[in-house]
Parts: C-alpha cells; sequence; structure tokens
C-alpha cells in the first residue's frame, strides 16, 4: 500500500510529495503555486548561515514564508555546527518555520569550496555535528537533511551517513539520488535511496527524475520511501502535483494541463513575481520560467526566445496571450520535457543545486 502522509516530527503531510528546493527557482510565488496545485509540502531555496546571521537584506527576503504555503521549511547551509546552530535559531524566529532543513546536497563549486553543501558527504563527522547542534539549538522544531548518495561512485556514503543524522535527531532526510560528480547529469540511483530507506526508523524522502504520477508512484511502492521530492518535473508544471495526488489516492490519471491553463498559469507567476520583485527583477527571474511554461505549445520556440528577451511585464503578457490566441481551444499540452532536458537555450540560466 502506498503511503497516504508524510510524517515529519509532529507534522502530518499530505499528500506526502515535496516540491524539491531549487536555487533561483523555488521563491514563494512558485512554491505557492505549487502548494495551491496539490504539493505536500515545501522548502526554501539554501540561504547561507553567515548572511542570516549578519542580517543580509536578500537572505531574509528569501527566508518570507506566506501563511498559505505552509507546511513549509526553511534550507540553511554552512560548514560549522556552531555557526549553522545560531543561523538556524535565527532563521526559526525570523521565519516561523514548521521545520530546519540543511543542505548537505548542493554540488557547486562556490559551495563545496567553502565546505558546504555536497562537500559535508567527506566529513561525516562535521555532517554529525551540524545536525547535532541545530537539533539542540531549535528543538522541539523538526531538522531534516537533504543530502546526495555520495561524493562520486567511489564513495557511496548515504546509508552510513543516514544512520549517523539518525543518531544525531535528524527528524527525516531527504535522498537526492544522484552523487556531487554526477552534478545532475544521468540518472538518479534509486537502489541505493532505497537502501537508505531499509537502514533508518526515520522517513526517507526520494528524490531524482520524477516527471510523471505514475513514477512517484512507482518509486513509493518499489523504494519503499516515506514520501518523494520532484524538482525538474515540476518547472512550468505545478499541476504535477494535483495529478500526482490524484493518481496516487485513485489510480486515475488526470489529463495533463491545456494550453489555456498552462497560460494562465504563466501570467498568474508573472504578477506574483512582479509583486515579490518589483518589475524589473520579477520580470527577469520570470524569463526562465515563462519559457518552461511554453514548452511543447504552438509557436513555443519563437515565443520562448521573445519571453526571455522581455525588459517589462506588458512586453511579457503580450507574448504570453500571443500564443495563447494561436493555441487550440481545449486541446491538450504538449508533453512536459523528460528530467535532464538541457534549459539554457536562448540563454536561459541554469539554477544551481536544483534538480532532482
Amino acid at each position: 500500500m502506498l503511503p497516504a502522509e508524510l510524517v515529519i516530527g509532529r507534522l502530518r503531510i499530505e499528500p506526502p510529495i515535496a516540491l524539491a528546493p531549487m536555487a533561483g527557482v523555488t521563491s514563494w510565488p512558485f512554491r505557492l503555486l505549487c502548494k495551491e496545485q496539490g504539493c505536500g509540502v515545501v522548502v526554501t531555496e539554501f540561504v547561507n548561515d553567515n548572511a542570516i546571521l549578519h542580517g543580509n537584506p536578500r537572505t531574509l527576503e528569501m527566508l518570507t514564508l506566506v501563511d498559505e504555503e505552509r507546511p513549509a521549511g526553511v534550507q540553511i547551509f554552512g560548514h560549522d555546527p556552531e555557526t549553522m546552530a545560531r543561523a538556524a535559531v535565527r532563521a526559526a524566529e525570523y521565519a516561523r518555520p514548521d521545520f530546519i532543513d540543511i543542505n548537505m546536497g548542493c554540488p557547486a563549486p562556490k559551495i563545496t569550496r567553502g565546505r558546504g553543501g555536497s562537500s559535508l558527504l567527506r566529513e561525516p563527522d562535521t555532517a554529525e555535528a551540524i545536525v547535532r547542534a541545530v537539533v539542540r539549538a531549535v528543538s522541539p522544531l523538526p531538522v531534516t537533511v537533504k543530502m546526495r548518495i555520495g561524493w562520486d561512485r567511489q564513495s557511496i556514503v548515504a546509508v552510513d551517513l543516514a544512520r549517523r543524522l539518525e543518531d544525531a535527531g535528524a527528524a527525516a532526510i531527504t535522498v537526492h539520488g544522484r552523487t556531487r560528480e554526477q552534478q545532475y547529469s544521468g540518472r538518479a540511483d534509486w537502489d541505493v535511496i532505497a537502501a537508505v530507506a531499509r537502514s533508518v526508523r526515520i522517513p526517507v524522502i526520494g528524490n531524482g527524475d520524477i516527471s510523471t504520477p505514475q513514477e512517484a508512484a512507482a518509486r513509493l511502492r518499489d523504494a519503499g520511501v516515506a514520501g518523494v521530492a520532484i524538482g525538474r518535473g515540476a518547472l512550468g508544471n505545478p499541476w504535477i502535483f494535483r495529478r500526482t495526488a490524484h493518481y496516487l489516492r485513485t489510480g486515475e490519471l488526470l489529463p495533463e494541463p491545456t494550453p489555456e491553463e498552462r497560460i494562465r498559469m504563466a501570467l498568474r507567476h508573472l504578477e506574483l513575481m512582479v509583486a515579490y520583485k518589483g518589475e524589473y527583477l520579477g520580470v527577469r527571474e520570470m524569463r526562465k520560467h515563462g519559457a518552461w511554461y511554453l514548452h511543447g505549445l504552438p509557436g513555443a520556440a519563437a515565443a520562448r526566445a521573445a519571453v526571455v528577451r522581455a525588459e517589462t511585464a506588458g512586453e511579457m503578457r503580450a507574448v504570453l496571450l500571443g500564443v495563447l490566441e494561436r493555441a487550440p481551444a481545449g486541446a491538450p499540452a504538449g508533453a512536459m520535457p523528460p528530467a535532464g532536458e538541457p534549459v539554457g537555450r536562448h540563454g536561459l540560466p541554469a539554477a544551481g543545486c536544483r534538480i532532482g
């Protein structure tokens, strides 16, 4: 039987489906849209522990949670247990999250050079000390961890590290089934994720290459995980949460969103981004989202090129509405891109530490 809910500490999350945190992508407008479509739990973009303690305005902005997106956690990264503990306390006081998540998975060199993110896979003593310190500092708030399976194929440490983090007090662990060396290439190793799920008593959330409701159900069933986290499968496609939740509950596969639904969602996302960031930054951060929403629609190639050149909300809105006018009424949209498809064409930025 597939799990109906995910339990993290005192939190009961239904459905057991998370939006994987993605730097440069999962700001609160996108998290809110995913929650409205049935996502069980969301986590902020990752934030630096020292930036939190210094009160960096942009960092505090990234920690902001809106009531409608809860339950929600804030994700922090760093390498010093004491600093991480103090940052977790500050983040808890500022954002009032439902849990604190510790990033041990980001493969970006600028993060690993500072001994944060996935570099902690090579420092299990430090990783354990960080969890122990943060748990002690923010108790009874649950503390969770997002990690990869290892630094490279020669050092798959996920099972041993998960046991240590459980002993240190972690309430749940999300495992991205790739090594740091893989970055976001290749396929996620769900055999390792399943081994982690068998080795600990706390909930394990599996992450990697889930882009359809059927894949989510298969991973929940075959890997024995307590929940799944969806990253790339949600880009331009927040409906994946509604469709997956419905499929898990009923076995029925709901249709893909229509072109009109895609464009209406993109327009709403644009308005939320402008309200959040202002027009200049909001439009620029929306460019990649707009291109993702357009995938597979009539005239998508030209429209995507126009979207990533848009300078104002009015320009982007006009492009999106133009696509809507050309779309056949009620026609299903094209299939979403498979996990791993490059999204860097037409100058689209690739977000780091983001993809599951």
